[in-house]
């Protein structure tokens, strides 16, 4: 099981690697987009897919 994710860190951390300033008053509000996007990806990751499968070259509805 993997460490839970720390938005907050994340977003200072990526301040630093992407040299991007983000304002005190706006912080919480990326913040909580980071946790969204996190939590989304999450669900997205987490489904079992089989080994065999490909993806398909065109989308049919």
């Amino acid at each position: 099981m993997s460490e839970p994710f720390d938005e907050k860190a994340h977003v200072a951390h990526m301040e630093t690697v992407i040299g991007l300033t983000v304002k005190d008053d706006w912080r919480p509000v990326v913040e909580a987009h980071v946790a969204a996007t996190a939590k989304a990806a999450d669900l997205v990751l987490s489904f079992p897919l089989d080994d065999e499968l490909e993806a398909a070259p065109v989308f049919f509805p």
